[in-house]
């Protein structure tokens, strides 16, 4: 078996998965073959699926810490302490985006490799079915053809050949040969139970894939919807949205965890069989077929004799001496019973297309057609399928990872959201650089028109040709704050509303404006003063 290695060698990674530890549930060390129906050996796969499950429990309980600690260890920031922690969730948000690509396209790969080692197989399989199904369909129609129509024109010509001894015995002899061609027949495996198996195992194999494939495809786009909905829920500053996809991101995670056991229990339980398939193979056909057709079959050397030789070469020699036989009774016998020429006739048509059909049978018994398919179903489980899950189980871990951080940041976001509209809501509605006060004067018809004070600057020509009204009369001491005030129009404004003791910075003026608006106070003075004497 040595020498079969050169046709099939198994890849590297099939052996470091096939070394990985097989452990049963009572944590005992067992062997490492391909053993599927073997209670202990199922349980080393599930131990897997464990491994992968207590890495999950792992995950979320490193989460609930962290959100633990950044729950009870909330304290209020200051503007210098903010921007870190606005940084910190901004490259949070980055590196959680980045890998969530990186781990779709690595599962997109995956799920494709996958997918085409499995239509690989699946193929193989057909095609043998095929060869099996041919091999079957010949020997049966040959053996019906020997059986039914050969007996029924050698029936008919031993009555016609009743008074020759000679003729008769002539037709004694080709039935004997036909029996032996029958008797050869009988002797091959009956393949029809081999061809159902490979039919149904191709079947359920292909039924499986493609709902594997269509679940891996939805897990991916659910991945990268998740993460864009998170990524805009931060950039429009959503709490709902983020919080939306929190829970989201915490289903995926346990997706991910959930299919990274999943890949790994089957690319370690592949890599089993991929390391000596011979063995498994034939220790589940030795009750269908012998051990030396499989060999012959998996391994196809040149050196192993064909074990169908022996038959067919009989096969081959009785028909050869039945035709001769035939030719012999059409040249001598039709002369003087011209009745059997017909049935001759018949014999020869008979013995011509149970030549053909042992033609086609030698081809498809050959072991090349069975062992290329063999070796293809191989490559496509070995190579691209078992190359693929673990494409697929890099994903896994890359969209945990990449989640696990998302979880970390939307909190931290959430939590600086809330805090800044908090703060927010504490500025003064009425103060005019409040951007609120701005939309709710923009917003209201009923409120008073605001002309700001650049706007006046910038068409103090107009306002020349108008005359400010006289202020009204008050017993009540107006501040020179206000005098000032009525200067432009009278018109109540924000920005001439007295500054004391808000903290709000008082409106800056530029050259011309302070000029102009002392010019425009010493008129007035003046005017007062004159009113004032007369």
């Amino acid at each position: 078996m040595s020498s079969a290695r050169v046709d099939y060698i198994a890849p590297w990674w099939t052996y470091w998965l096939h070394n990985f530890p097989h452990i049963n549930l009572r944590f005992q060390p067992i062997d490492n073959s391909f053993q599927p129906e073997e209670e202990n050996y199922q349980q080393s796969l599930i131990f897997l699926g464990c491994v992968a499950a207590a890495g999950l429990g792992l995950n979320l309980l490193c989460l609930a810490i962290y959100l633990s600690c950044l729950c009870c260890c909330r304290k209020d920031e200051e503007e210098e302490s903010k921007k870190p922690n606005s940084c910190c969730v901004t490259w949070s948000a980055v590196a959680a985006g980045l890998i969530t690509c990186v781990a779709v396209g690595v599962g997109f790969y995956g799920n494709s490799e996958t997918n085409d080692g499995v239509y690989q197989l699946t193929y193989s399989l057909y095609n043998a079915n095929h060869t099996l199904g041919g091999v079957d369909s010949l020997v049966t129609g040959t053996m019906g053809s020997m059986k039914s129509g050969l007996h029924q024109h050698l029936a008919r010509l031993d009555e016609i050949f009743a008074t020759r001894g000679d003729y008769v015995q002539t037709l004694q002899f080709m039935q004997q040969m036909a029996d032996n061609v029958i008797k050869q027949l009988l002797g091959l495996p009956d393949w029809e139970e081999a061809k159902v198996d490979l039919a149904s195992i191709a079947d359920q194999t292909a039924n499986i894939e493609y709902y594997r494939w269509l679940t891996y495809l939805l897990l991916l786009i659910l991945d990268l919807i998740i993460c864009l909905l998170a990524c805009l829920g931060l950039a429009k500053q959503s709490r709902w949205l983020l919080t939306t996809m929190m829970v989201f991101g915490v289903l995926t995670l346990v997706l991910s965890w959930t299919s990274l056991g999943a890949d790994l229990a089957t690319a370690v339980g592949t890599s089993d069989f991929c390391v000596s398939p011979d063995k498994y193979l034939m220790s589940q056909t030795k009750t269908i077929i012998s051990a030396d057709i499989v060999h012959y079959y998996l391994y196809c050397n040149q050196t192993l004799s064909n074990p169908f030789q022996q038959p067919l070469t009989i096969f081959q020699r009785s028909l050869t001496t039945m035709q001769i036989q035939i030719q012999s009774l059409l040249q001598f016998a039709v002369p003087l019973f011209p009745t059997a020429e017909r049935d001759l006739l018949g014999i020869q048509h008979l013995l011509n297309s149970s030549e053909a059909s042992l033609h086609q049978l030698t081809a498809l018994l050959d072991c090349r057609g069975l062992n290329k398919d063999y070796l293809d179903a191989m490559v496509g489980v070995c190579y691209d399928g078992v190359e693929g899950v673990l494409y697929l189980c890099l994903f896994s871990i890359l969209a945990a990872c990449a989640f696990t951080v998302m979880l970390c940041a939307i909190p931290r976001a959430w939590r600086q959201i809330a805090c800044r509209e908090q703060d927010y809501d504490d500025i003064d509605e009425e103060d005019p650089f409040n951007p609120r006060a701005r939309r709710i004067g923009s917003q209201n018809p009923n409120h008073t028109n605001m002309h700001s004070f650049c706007s006046y600057s910038s068409s103090m020509g107009s306002q020349n040709s108008l005359h400010p009204p006289a202020p009204a009369v008050s017993n009540a001491p107006m501040s020179e704050y206000m005098n000032q005030t009525a200067l432009f129009g009278g018109n109540p404004r924000y920005e001439n509303v007295p500054l004391i003791g808000r903290g709000s910075p008082p409106p800056s003026y530029s050259p011309s404006m302070r000029a102009t608006y002392l010019s425009m106070t010493e008129e007035q003075s003046r005017h007062f003063g004159n009113d004032f004497q007369a």
